[in-house]
């Protein structure tokens, strides 16, 4: 048997490459997916070839992640639950496919996750995977399948001669260019503030620099093309603004969220340049659009979350949906300021070629003004529905 493994290093996918070593003997070939994760992933190579990889795959897709992925997120405003800024969910479809393509190069017969029955990451893989490979390879998860605890795949890889990696951490982590995840520990009491040590990407907003930061940021058809007038590439624009704005204390973001299955989960959550970019895209939006095509804006973005989120990047809901996003962004053109200080952030101005505010027509003291007539034409008809229902149910109150 030839098994592909979708491998991150951490202790499920290692379980799982000993037991399809050992316990099946079968050929194992491991790949790491480089979506942005802040670890040594040569490293993790070398774990890989250690349990017993007889060849592995580390494949660089940060900029398409970026580009493919979260900047269709930006377009969408994807705040999954108005929180959460899908950076797991929006990864695991993209690392699918690259974990199918390997798989069908290399003639698999079963491509492994180490996804377990409780979680997201179980549907979102194995229903993306399932759209990419040929009908013959099968998919299968023996974390899920063999019901294997945390405890129990300690013990598995200890009776094979392995001390994990990282077993002694102290929380769960997940994180990639768009976020960083952290679970378990006290964090799975939700009435337990963090601690410090939970946090890697965000100062804490009492220690951060008691100067504020404002930020510019350039968009252009919807999407973020300069920070502060420096053009960069889509993964290392998402990059520098985590860095800079993370120092700043904002980011962090804690609530119980809406798990695929149902169930409800306590998330923590580190993730400035997500939050950052979403506001201000946002924000230039209602410079934009008119105020109908917000309100169905509004609706398209939660549709779209929520898809993703659920695991449906293959819908082709997703898709129609994103005809109509790309449309109204096509005017989402220029620059929006940003002023970030103790872990707050506001947006403190915004201007674009396409903007629909005129000050000539707004300003109270100098700009266009109705007169009576036309003001009282406009009250009337504005409100003549309302006053006629409200007429006609009073009668028939009384």
């Amino acid at each position: 048997m030839k098994a592909v493994v979708a491998f991150s290093g951490g202790l499920d996918t290692s379980t799982i490459v000993v037991l399809l070593r050992k316990k099946y003997e079968a050929e194992v070939i491991t790949v790491t997916v480089d979506v942005g994760q802040e670890e040594d992933l040569l490293g993790v190579e070398e774990w890989a070839y250690k349990l017993g990889a007889n060849k592995h795959y580390l494949i660089d897709s940060k900029e398409e992640f970026a580009e493919e992925y979260i900047f269709r997120a930006i377009k969408a405003n994807a705040l999954y639950e108005g929180k959460y800024p899908l950076g797991s969910a929006l990864a695991r479809p993209l690392i699918a496919k690259k974990v199918a393509e390997v798989a069908i190069k290399e003639g698999a017969d079963v491509v492994a996750h180490g996804c377990t029955s409780k979680g997201n990451d179980q549907v979102r893989f194995d229903l993306t995977l399932r759209a990419y490979l040929k009908p013959d390879i099968k998919v299968i998860a023996p974390i899920r399948e063999l019901g294997l605890s945390r405890a129990k795949s300690l013990e598995i890889l200890k009776q094979y001669g392995f001390e994990p990696r990282g077993a002694h951490k102290k929380y769960s982590i997940d994180e990639n260019l768009w976020s960083r995840s952290i679970e378990g520990g006290e964090l799975d009491n939700p009435l337990i503030e963090p601690t410090e040590e939970a946090f890697s990407w965000t100062t804490s907003p009492e220690s951060a620099p008691d100067k504020p930061l404002y930020v510019e940021v350039e968009f252009k058809e919807g999407v973020p093309v300069a920070v502060n007038g420096d053009r960069l590439s889509p993964a290392s624009l998402v990059m520098k603004l985590n860095k800079l704005i993370g120092l700043q204390g904002f980011g962090r973001i804690d609530f119980i969220e809406s798990r695929v299955v149902g169930l409800k989960s306590r998330e923590v959550y580190e993730a400035p340049a997500a939050l950052a970019l979403i506001e201000s895209h946002k924000d230039l939006e209602r410079m934009v659009l008119t105020p109908r095509e917000l309100r169905l804006k509004n609706h398209l973005d939660e549709l779209w979350a929520d898809l993703v989120y659920q695991g449906l990047w293959i819908d082709p809901l997703r898709e129609h949906i994103e005809v109509a996003i790309n449309s109204m962004n096509k005017n989402v053109t220029g620059v929006v300021k940003l002023k970030v200080y103790k872990g707050g952030l506001r947006v403190v101005g915004r201007d674009s070629p396409y903007s629909l505010y005129s000050q000539h027509v707004i300003d109270y003291d100098k700009g266009w003004y109705p007169s009576d007539c036309e003001a009282r034409g406009f009250i009337t008809i504005h409100g003549l529905y309302a006053l006629t229902a409200q007429s006609v149910r009073s009668r028939r109150g009384s």
